[in-house]
């Protein structure tokens, strides 16, 4: 299950297992949400799958539908590209109700149409009962890149600032609260959300943006240790600048959990040069998914591949990737 998690695990599973035994039929692939494909006459396309499991199959503010076009959307933004096109593949568990397959295929629908592109092929194969939890679905998607965006991990230097888009933690825990029966005081909903148009907003006010990632198995730590990791550069944040919500806070306090591990489904972080942070910041929060963006951190030379937080006792401390998957079947 660790494997799985987004994880250290997950990467090593990559790295040690997935590409060596692939060898050179994937000699071009990257590790990032979508790879670039440039076509002949300059257009350049990103394509990016994943796969759905979450259980819940409907949790406080989404769905395992709108989950897995969203998700898929959200990786072809992170290079900067708009979606195009999305294909569909439903693995279903013999004795799923038909109204419950309608209702998750209505979301899908919704959804694409919410962020702007069609639903263009799929495959459905079902399973015997006690073996697929229902219904897990896969997407892959297309989307094109803007004349002039090359954001990469690689791209993040020494200066850069660091941004979250909007509150972190709300899917794990909305999604853990329903799953295991807790109550924090309040209703948790997920984050769930399409961030394609909040990115076009940021390369308008800022075409050099350097790096993206949307934190999602693993949190906010996987992410930043990711680019740290890519870039070999150091990357310090502070902890109180974090837009933490009190419930998400709580809770975690409660379940013995850090919210920079819990997992987002709406939410992105940037990297961006200073000269432009405060422009991207301000074309963030006019949007309605990034309204309470907030700078973090910075890049740093010192500490190559190290990820730091500031906490607010004064003391420092490094953040690593979770080792394996926190809270099983968020995503």
């Amino acid at each position: 299950m660790g494997h799985g998690g987004g994880g250290q695990l997950s990467a090593e599973l990559v790295q040690h297992l997935f590409l060596p035994s692939f060898g050179e039929a994937a000699r071009t692939a990257t590790p990032t949400d979508a790879h670039v494909l440039t076509l002949g006459n300059g257009v350049r396309l990103a394509f990016s799958t994943d796969t759905y499991v979450v259980r819940p199959l409907f949790f406080p503010g989404g769905n395992i539908g709108e989950l897995a076009v969203y998700g898929t959307v959200n990786d072809l933004a992170m290079s900067g590209a708009q979606p195009l096109a999305l294909s569909t593949g439903f693995v279903l568990e013999e004795g799923l109700e038909m109204d419950v397959l309608g209702r998750i295929a209505a979301a899908m629908g919704a959804a694409a149409l919410k962020a702007g592109l069609q639903l263009v092929t799929g495959d459905t194969k079902v399973v015997e009962h006690g073996h697929g939890d229902g219904v897990y679905i896969n997407t892959a998607g297309i989307g094109v890149l803007p004349a002039g965006a090359d954001i990469r991990p690689d791209r993040a230097r020494p200066g850069d600032v660091v941004i979250v888009s909007g509150e972190i933690g709300l899917h794990g825990i909305a999604v853990l609260s329903l799953r295991e029966g807790l109550e924090f005081g309040t209703e948790l909903r997920s984050d769930t959300a399409p961030l394609n148009h909040l990115v076009a907003a940021m390369l308008a006010a800022c075409p050099d943006i350097h790096a993206l990632r949307d934190p999602t198995r693993g949190g906010l730590a996987a992410s930043l240790c990711e680019i740290a990791e890519t870039a070999q550069v150091g990357i310090e944040f502070d902890e109180r600048s974090l837009p933490v919500p009190e419930a998400v806070r709580a809770a975690c306090g409660f379940l013995g959990l850090d919210p920079i591990h819990v997992a987002n489904e709406g939410k992105l972080v940037a990297i961006v040069a200073p000269d432009h942070a405060e422009a991207v910041l301000a074309a963030m929060r006019a949007t309605d998914v990034g309204g309470s963006a907030a700078i973090i951190g910075r890049v740093v030379e010192e500490n190559g591949g190290v990820v730091v937080a500031r906490t607010g006792l004064g003391s420092t401390r490094i953040v690593d990737r979770p080792l394996g998957e926190q809270l099983p079947r968020i995503c």
